[in-house]
C-alpha cells in the first residue's frame, strides 16, 4: 500500500499536530520539532561522513531518540490520545558515558576551541549549534505548554556530546584543535 506524500492540507499555512489540532506553521511547537528534525538530518550527515563504526552506531541511536523527541513535540499534550514513544534517563546516561570515554583519550581542554579541524568536526559544530537552538526553542515552548522535562535535558547533553565528538574526531585524525586566542 502506498500513500501520497502531499496532502494539500498545509497550503494555507496551517498544519496538524498529532491529535488533530491545527496550528499555524510558524507556531513555536512547529519551530521546536522542525529544528529537531533539522538537527536529525545533520546528525545523519555526520553519521555518513564518519568512519568509526562505534560512533556511527551511537549516532544512529541519537537519530532514533531525536525522532522520538520530534514525536513528543508534535503531539498536543491536551488533545492527543495517540501513544508516542518516550525518552528515558538511560538515553541521557548513554551520552554521558560516551563523553566520559572520549574524555579519557583527549588532551585537557585549556582554552576555548574554534570550530574546525576537519570536515567531520566542522559538521559536529554545526550540529551542536542547531542542537542549542532546538534546546532554546523547547525551553521557550515549555513556558507556554507542557513539555516533558527530559526533552530539553537530552538536547542539552546532546550538544555537549557533539562538542566532545568534534574534539575526538580532530584528535583521532591527527589534526590539531584550533585554540581561540583572543586579541588583547
Amino acid at each position: 500500500m502506498s500513500f501520497k506524500i502531499y496532502t494539500k492540507t498545509g497550503d494555507t499555512g496551517q498544519t496538524s499536530l498529532i491529535g488533530g489540532v491545527r496550528v499555524p506553521k510558524f507556531h513555536l511547537r512547529i519551530e521546536s520539532y522542525g529544528t529537531v528534525d533539522e538537527l536529525n538530518s545533520y546528525i545523519g550527515l555526520i553519521k555518513d561522513s564518519i568512519t568509526n563504526t562505534q560512533f556511527q552506531a551511537i549516532l544512529a541511536e541519537i537519530q532514533d531518540r531525536l525522532f522520538t523527541i520530534g514525536s513528543l513535540l508534535a503531539s498536543d499534550p491536551e488533545k492527543s490520545k495517540m501513544k508516542v514513544p518516550d525518552i528515558f534517563e538511560k538515553d541521557i546516561e548513554l551520552l554521558e558515558n560516551e563523553m566520559d570515554a572520549m574524555d579519557k583519550t583527549l588532551p585537557e581542554l585549556k582554552s576555548f576551541v574554534l570550530p574546525g579541524g576537519n570536515i567531520v568536526a566542522s559538521h559536529c559544530h554545526v550540529a551542536r549549534c542547531i542542537c542549542r537552538r532546538a534546546e532554546r526553542l523547547v525551553v521557550h515552548l515549555a513556558t507556554e505548554t507542557e513539555v516533558n522535562p527530559i526533552v530539553p535535558k537530552y538536547l542539552n547533553r546532546l550538544s555537549d556530546y557533539l562538542f566532545m565528538l568534534s574534539r575526538k574526531v580532530v584528535i583521532d585524525s591527527g589534526a590539531a584543535e584550533i585554540a581561540w586566542r583572543p586579541r588583547m
